[in-house]
């Protein structure tokens, strides 16, 4: 997975009643865009992610908008 500073994320959840996460990343702390990633969560919350297996995480850039499966 590759983001930018800027992008909004949305991290899917796996259990049904639980909601999706909508984020903007804030900072990259991996190599060439990779995670850990700064996000800041619309609910105001602020927290670094590094996606494990079995997540599902979707970037949206400038350049990019298609889905990422973390492994």
């Amino acid at each position: 997975m590759k983001a930018n500073v800027g992008d909004a994320i949305t991290m899917t959840t796996e259990h049904v009643g639980q909601a999706n996460r909508h984020g903007t990343i804030r900072e990259v702390h991996g190599p060439d865009g990779g995670p850990p990633y700064l996000v800041e969560w619309s609910d105001g919350h602020t927290g670094l992610i590094n996606p494990g297996p079995g997540s599902v995480l979707r970037v949206h850039g400038q350049e990019a908008d298609r889905p990422t499966a973390a492994t």
